[in-house]
C-alpha cells in the first residue's frame, strides 16, 4: 500500500474517534483539531463533509485522478525498450544523459530512474552510510592535484589500469590513460602530461602505493626520509607529495572513478574499441574533452595556480636515477649492460668516479657526473651518435 493511501485511511479512522469524542463533549473543537493535526477551521470543514457524504466525503479526490503530467504508456514502453535493446547495464545517470542528448528525451533523471526501477531493469541503490563531512575543494586550480589508478574490466576481454590525474578545485581530468599495470612509469607519465599541458602544480595527493611512498610497516606511516624514484622526482619539481591514509580522504577521485567505471566500458563497447592503443586514442580525442565539459566545475576563486614550465628539463627529472661507480675499464654496469664512457676533455677518464645513470621511459640511458652528461645510450647500451 502506498504511503499516501495508508495515511488517508488512518486519518479517516481517527476522525471518527475524534468526532465521537467531540460530539459527546469530551473534547473541545480546538483539542479535536489538534489531535488530527489541522486547524479548527479545517476540522469544521471535515465535520460538514462527513455529514454530507460520510467517510467518502473525506477522501481526497486528487488521489483517484490521473495526473495531467503523467507519461503516456507508449513513452514508457519506448524508454524501457531503448534501455533493454541498446543500453543494458548503463547507469541511470549515464543513460539519462544519452536519452536526452540523442533521443529527444525531456523527462527528469528521477522520472527515468523510477520507470527503469519499476520495470526491473535497474536495481535500487544501496542506502547511504554514515554522514561524513566532505573536505572543501582548494580555492584555485593548480594548487592540488589527485592521482590514482583503477583496475577494472574496461573492455570485454581484458582488465587494465586507468591512471587519472585530476585537479582538486575543478575536477578537470588533466591526464588519463590505460596501462597494463600501475607503476612508477605510469605515475611519472601522468605528472608529465599534466605539467606539459597545464604547468607545474603545488601538491599531489596519492595513496600509499609502494611506487609513491615507502611504508616500513604495513598500514603505518610513510617514510619521508627515504623517497622513492617518484618521490625524488616530485621533490626536484617542487611538488609536495601528500599521502592518503584512507579511500575516504581522497573521496573526490574515488567518486570520479565510480562514475568512470559506470560509463567508460559502455562507451568503449558502443564504439567497438577492443585494444589499448585505440582505447587511449579515444580517451584523448573524444572522452576527456566531453568529460571535462560535463563534470568540470568552476573554481571558487578566479586565476590559475598552474606555473609555466619554462626551462625545466623534464627528461632528466621524470626518469629513474641510480648511483654507480665507474669501473677500471672506464665502463658503468647497469642492468646487465656495460656503458662505455667516452674520453672527456683532454683525454680525461672517470675510472672509480661516482656517476649517476638516468633511465628514461623509452629505454634510453644517460650517464652524468655531477651536472655534466658524459654520454647518451640506446636501450641496448650502445653509445649514441654525437654523445
Amino acid at each position: 500500500m502506498k504511503k499516501a493511501v495508508w495515511l488517508r485511511e488512518t486519518r479517516m479512522r481517527r476522525f471518527e474517534e475524534v468526532l465521537s469524542a467531540w460530539t459527546e463533549r469530551r473534547l473541545t473543537q480546538e483539542a479535536a483539531a489538534e489531535l488530527l493535526g489541522v486547524c479548527p477551521r479545517s476540522f469544521r470543514r471535515y465535520v460538514d463533509r462527513y455529514h454530507e457524504g460520510g467517510l467518502d466525503g473525506l477522501a481526497d479526490k486528487r488521489m483517484s485522478e490521473v495526473s495531467s503530467r503523467s507519461a503516456a504508456v507508449d513513452e514508457v514502453v519506448r524508454l524501457e525498450a531503448l534501455y533493454k535493446e541498446r543500453h543494458d547495464g548503463w547507469s541511470v545517470a549515464h543513460f539519462h544523459d544519452r536519452y536526452r542528448e540523442r533521443h529527444g528525451g525531456e523527462r527528469s533523471h528521477t522520472w527515468t530512474k523510477n520507470r527503469l526501477q519499476a520495470a526491473g531493469l535497474v536495481a535500487k541503490g544501496r542506502t547511504k552510510g554514515k554522514h561524513r563531512k566532505r573536505r572543501e575543494r582548494t580555492p584555485m586550480a593548480g594548487l592540488l592535484a589527485h592521482q590514482d589508478g583503477s583496475t577494472h574490466r574496461w573492455v570485454e576481454d581484458a582488465a587494465w589500469d586507468l591512471i587519472v590525474t585530476l585537479d582538486d578545485a575543478t575536477t578537470e581530468v588533466c591526464s588519463g590513460f590505460f596501462v597494463d599495470e600501475e607503476d612508477t612509469w605510469s605515475s611519472l607519465r601522468g605528472v608529465r602530461e599534466t605539467v606539459e599541458r597545464r604547468g607545474l602544480f603545488g601538491s599531489l595527493w596519492t595513496d600509499r602505493g609502494s611506487h609513491y611512498r615507502r611504508t616500513p610497516k604495513a598500514g603505518g606511516g610513510v617514510d619521508k626520509s627515504s623517497p622513492t624514484q617518484f618521490g625524488r622526482a616530485m621533490r626536484e619539481l617542487g611538488i609536495e607529495l601528500i599521502p592518503s591514509y584512507s579511500p575516504q580522504a581522497r573521496g573526490r577521485s574515488e567518486r570520479q572513478f565510480g562514475t568512470m567505471r559506470g560509463r567508460l566500458p559502455q562507451e568503449l563497447a558502443a564504439e567497438g574499441v577492443r585494444d589499448m592503443e585505440t582505447a587511449n586514442r579515444y580517451l584523448e580525442e573524444v572522452c576527456w574533452p566531453s568529460w571535462n565539459t560535463r563534470f568540470t566545475v568552476p573554481a571558487a576563486e578566479p586565476g590559475d595556480g598552474f606555473v609555466p614550465l619554462l626551462d625545466v628539463d623534464l627528461d632528466n627529472i621524470l626518469c629513474l636515477k641510480e648511483e654507480r661507480k665507474v669501473g677500471n675499464d672506464n665502463r658503468v654496469r647497469y642492468k646487465n649492460l656495460r656503458l662505455r664512457i667516452p674520453p672527456g676533455p683532454h683525454g680525461r677518464h672517470y675510472v672509480r668516479r661516482p656517476v649517476r645513470v638516468h633511465e628514461h621511459s623509452d629505454g634510453r640511458l644517460s650517464v652524468f657526473h655531477g651536472p655534466r652528461r658524459l654520454g647518451r645510450y640506446g636501450a641496448d647500451g650502445a653509445l649514441a651518435d654525437g654523445a
